[in-house]
């Protein structure tokens, strides 16, 4: 096959390229051993791409064999290199020769005909290897159960998504279990981020990091932690600020969640909460301008479970099958009703209840409607909490949050006004 010679020098020159890059930062962060102990630099690692891209080059053009012969020549000299290292025994490096193995593979795939994918992998293993120092302070800072939250998640988005069947299934057809579970991929995603950055951030930079951050996953356990710490005997002081910014965070996190899951309700629900969300963060910045400077309460826990998990798709299955009974039996305002008491024990749940279904099943007003009357519920309840656990001090942050909904409310009967009409 007749590829074009500068279609040809490109592929070449690309793996030359890739060579290069990853040979620089090794050779940089080798640059310490004294010589004739270091294997491959720089220049080893240009040689070795601009081989494995000759390697790939011969494979695209119809010579299998000596595409083998060259890339296992590759390998066979910087084993034998490696093997006779001076002093590896007493400082061993594996990261150098598998940084080889890539250039290789890399230079390989850039011969073949990708230049462009061989030249981001090399890029992003230039980038692996220059965070060194980063990422081994990132772990420094794990305990046992950053790392259990590491794993669980893996599980949930790496383990199980890729062989769940895409199609209707159960009952009234409701139910995509590929669909079904890349939406606890999404929500549980939220709060695993949430929760990493509260690990490095929160404890670094008190109660409104610890605020801010956590009210991305789970506003309700940002409450209650600051809640029962402001009722506590311990010297503290932004804890109201803290309450209302996690809900205003909250506001925030049902937008987006609304604009990935549901489009066609986001402008109309973004209308309705606008005004509420002005008025919690101004609120829960006048909190924060009032309170003194004071160390960050223990973030709230690991969120990332796979029994939770479960009983989350759970309901989310149960809900699907109910959504489209009601749309079968009592039309749009069944639905609405339905996304309210669905929501009223966990506003993801109604979110992606609605996200589910048809965009004729119900308007984009009614169910924005639905989803902000859901906020409301969520909000008295972490006024409740507030209150039982902080009792007289925690009235500020009840304030704030009241104030909200007071907003949201009357945004809500506007809505409801204009669609009666």
């Amino acid at each position: 096959m007749n590829l074009g010679w500068y279609w040809q020098a490109l592929c070449v020159a690309t793996a030359l390229a890739c060579g290069l890059l990853i040979g620089i930062e090794r050779g940089f962060d080798l640059r310490g051993l004294k010589a004739g102990t270091r294997v491959a630099g720089v220049r080893t690692f240009a040689l070795v791409g601009l081989a494995a891209g000759f390697a790939g080059l011969a494979g695209r053009v119809g010579q299998p064999f000596a595409a083998g012969a060259i890339a296992a020549g590759c390998v066979a000299v910087l084993a034998i290199g490696y093997a006779n290292r001076p002093g590896l025994k007493r400082r061993p490096d594996a990261t150098t020769p598998v940084a080889a193995m890539a250039t290789v593979g890399l230079g390989f795939i850039a011969g073949f005909g990708e230049p462009g994918f061989a030249i981001a992998g090399a890029a992003i293993v230039t980038l692996i290897l220059a965070l060194k120092a980063e990422l081994h302070g990132f772990l420094d800072k794990l305990d046992e159960d950053d790392v259990k939250a590491l794993a669980r998640y893996s599980v949930i988005a790496g383990a199980v998504l890729p062989f769940l069947p895409n199609g209707p299934y159960g009952p009234l057809g409701a139910w995509n279990p590929q669909k079904l579970w890349l939406v606890v991929v999404l929500v549980t995603g939220f709060s695993f981020l949430g929760y990493v950055a509260n690990r490095i951030f929160g404890e670094r930079h008190g109660t409104i990091a610890t605020a801010l951050i956590g009210g991305a996953y789970s506003s309700t356990a940002v409450t209650q932690s600051l809640a029962q710490r402001l009722g506590s005997d311990e010297k503290g002081g932004a804890e109201n600020a803290g309450i209302a910014l996690a809900s205003a965070v909250m506001y925030l996190r049902a937008i987006l969640l609304i604009g990935i899951l549901s489009t066609r309700v986001l402008l109309p629900f973004a209308i309705i909460l606008l005004p509420s969300i002005v008025v919690a963060w101004g609120a829960g910045f006048w909190l924060y301008r009032k309170a003194p400077k004071c160390d960050a309460p223990s973030p709230p826990g690991n969120p990332i479970a796979i029994v939770p998990a479960l009983g989350f798709v759970l309901f989310v299955a149960i809900a699907a099958v109910a959504a489209k009974w009601a749309a079968g039996r009592f039309g749009e305002h069944g639905i609405a009703v339905l996304l309210l008491i669905v929501g009223s024990t966990d506003i993801d749940t109604a979110i992606i209840t609605l996200g589910g279904l048809h965009p004729e099943a119900i308007s984009s007003l009614l169910a924005a409607i639905a989803i902000a009357g859901t906020i409301i519920i969520n909000m008295a309840v972490k006024m409740g909490i507030t209150l039982a656990y902080s009792g007289r001090r925690g009235l500020p942050a009840v304030a704030a949050m009241a104030s909200s909904i007071a907003v949201l409310a009357v945004m809500i009967a506007l809505a409801w006004v204009r669609l009666r009409t």
